[in-house]
């Protein structure tokens, strides 16, 4: 099973047994909603949301069968992950990016590494064995995005790939 990172749970939040996710996934509307299976921890405990609501920067929800703060107090400060099969969306996720091919006019700069966030934009990590890039995770500087072929084609400008 393939799991994806959501967030942590940060602090409970009152005595009811609701939790304060702090999470930056991009598709949030898909997930968090009544119903939707989180797992909880390295053991991936499962969990289904009952309810759900935004506080300040937090994801506030609440399990099914749980009112309780004693109820959620162990979960403090565990990952929250869902399933990849149980994710239903038309777009690319952060972790799909990671280890694909990064190509420009056709010559191979190098491979996805990481995925850094900003308050701005999203920024692709790209390394190859003598360079290391930051390319801004944009519109305008993306060509292409081939999942099947694991290659994202970067529209050439000066200065990106500068290597001096």
């Amino acid at each position: 099973m393939d799991f994806i990172y959501l967030g942590k749970i940060v602090n409970t939040h009152g005595i009811k047994g609701e939790v304060r996710i702090l999470s930056d996934f991009r598709y949030k509307e898909n997930v968090f909603k009544h119903g939707f299976k989180v797992y909880i921890g390295i053991n991936k405990i499962e969990k289904i949301i009952n309810t759900y609501r935004v506080h300040k920067n937090y994801d506030m929800i609440t399990f099914e069968g749980i009112n309780n703060i004693n109820d959620v107090l162990e979960y403090k400060g565990e990952k929250v992950y869902i399933k990849r099969s149980e994710l239903n969306i038309d777009g690319i996720l952060d972790e799909d990016l990671i280890d694909m091919s990064v190509y420009s006019n056709n010559n191979f700069k190098g491979i996805v590494k990481e995925l850094l966030k900003s308050k701005a934009h999203d920024i692709l990590s790209i390394e190859n064995e003598e360079h290391k890039y930051l390319i801004p995770y944009i519109p305008e500087f993306i060509e292409n995005i081939d999942l099947n072929n694991k290659r994202i084609d970067i529209k050439e400008i000066g200065g990106l790939f500068d290597e001096n």
